[in-house]
């Protein structure tokens, strides 16, 4: 098993590394669809979708959508330009749907009620889950594209290491500290301590980074700001995690598919930054 995760996570970082730097923005919205695509796909085990046929009609339609908006918009993404008449309001609806998200975690399970059952429910939370994500990413990596082409990929990799230094830092906090439960319904294994650690640690790294490097990578928002917003956008990838842990639970299933060998689904993989990508994406570009 450690065998498999490591290979996995090996050809993985080849796979991200090679789009961020050698893909067109073209094809590397192309390749950010097929994400989403997947994340479609193990979305209708949440929907309680199960036979074959149907999950891989609701697939093919959802990504006959998203290909097709790509394809039209193929120009503008060359040019930097990200779906510029969608793009405020659809991450704005990110930030409102992680609002809601926090309220079905907290009120697990008898939030469940309203949408255990509800593929349309099912079918607008995926909306604003994935949709955004493609967004967020297209819009930070493509950020001041023309004048420097790979501006926008450090500024990606920043929302990325957040989350990922976020993520260490709850894991040993929690080991250390954790003793009082975040949302034992949700995911039991995550603690208050643990978060906390978590969001400590980022807030640190992204002053620490903000200071060093903030006049070549940020092009809004002050030291402050920037720090204020990093934070914030850690605890909300820590909503991500739980909300996807809660839908699973609903779903009454371990991973979210097998696509990944030793790591589980797409969506296993990316949780966290469906909500934490949208969430900088939407304060970077339209609040600071």
């Amino acid at each position: 098993m450690l065998k498999e995760r490591v290979l996995s996570a090996i050809v993985l970082i080849a796979i991200v590394c090679a789009a961020l730097f050698l893909f067109s923005p073209f094809y590397f919205a192309l390749a950010i669809g097929a994400v989403a695509t997947l994340g479609v796909w193990e979305w209708t085990q949440f929907a309680r979708v199960k036979p074959f046929f149907w999950r891989a009609v609701i697939t093919v339609v959802a990504a006959a959508f998203l290909f097709l908006w790509i394809f039209s918009e193929a120009d503008y993404l060359n040019a930097g330009r990200v779906f510029q008449s969608h793009a405020e309001p659809i991450l704005l609806g990110a930030v409102v749907w992680w609002g809601v998200a926090f309220l079905l975690v907290v009120s697990y399970p008898a939030s469940a009620k309203l949408w255990g059952k509800s593929p349309i429910l099912q079918a607008i939370f995926a909306f604003h889950t994935l949709i955004p994500f493609v967004i967020g990413v297209l819009s930070l990596r493509l950020d001041n594209y023309v004048s420097d082409a790979l501006h926008g990929v450090q500024l990606l990799l920043y929302v990325f290491i957040l989350v990922w230094a976020a993520d260490s830092g709850a894991y040993f906090a929690g080991r250390a500290l954790g003793k009082h439960k975040l949302a034992p319904k949700v995911s039991p294994g995550k603690t208050w301590e643990g978060v906390i650690g978590g969001v400590l640690t980022a807030a640190v790294l992204a002053f620490l980074f903000i200071h060093f490097a903030g006049d070549s990578l940020f092009t809004r928002g002050n030291i402050q700001s920037l720090t204020a917003l990093s934070a914030a956008t850690v605890a909300i990838s820590v909503l991500g995690d739980l909300t996807e842990s809660m839908f699973k639970r609903e779903a009454g299933i371990k991973d979210s598919s097998n696509l990944i060998p030793g790591h589980g689904g797409v969506l296993d993989r990316i949780d966290s930054l469906t909500a934490a990508v949208p969430f900088f994406s939407y304060f970077y570009f339209f609040v600071l």
